[in-house]
């Protein structure tokens, strides 16, 4: 058994779902494990990692829409010390993923045909995120 530690960083562009799977298996393979469990933590409470539909950018879309109308930013919200945008990035985050764990077997996350790992933004102003990635396993 041994473990793989090490981290992504992203400047965001404001709220957006943006696609990191490749970034993801990069270090995957830079780890040189081939079977384990691979565990995400964003290091961020204003941003979240969603496993999501890759194929229909239009599900994305609406993904943003629905949480953009689900909370508000003109929302009655006691704490605004970063903008209109912090408490709603706040409650965005507390509703969706701070950590993922998937499994790795022979080198591959194991993921559905159809599913990508996701960095979601839930600030409208550029953001540095840093994704940890941990990764124990043979």
């Amino acid at each position: 058994m041994k473990q793989y530690t090490n981290k992504i960083e992203i400047l965001s562009s404001g709220i957006k779902i943006q696609n990191i799977t490749k970034l993801v298996e990069n270090k995957v393979y830079e780890s040189k494990i081939k079977n384990g469990l691979l565990n995400l933590s964003i290091l961020n409470t204003t941003a979240s990692i969603i496993v999501q539909e890759n194929a229909d950018p239009d599900v994305m879309r609406d993904i943003e829409v629905f949480f953009k109308n689900l909370v508000p930013m003109n929302g009655n919200y006691n704490h605004f010390i970063e903008g209109q945008d912090d408490m709603p990035a706040h409650i965005k985050s507390v509703l969706t993923n701070s950590n993922i764990t998937l499994s790795v077997i022979d080198c591959e996350i194991q993921l559905g045909v159809w599913q990508g790992i996701y960095l979601f933004e839930h600030r409208e102003v550029k953001k540095n995120r840093i994704i940890f990635v941990h990764i124990m396993g043979n």
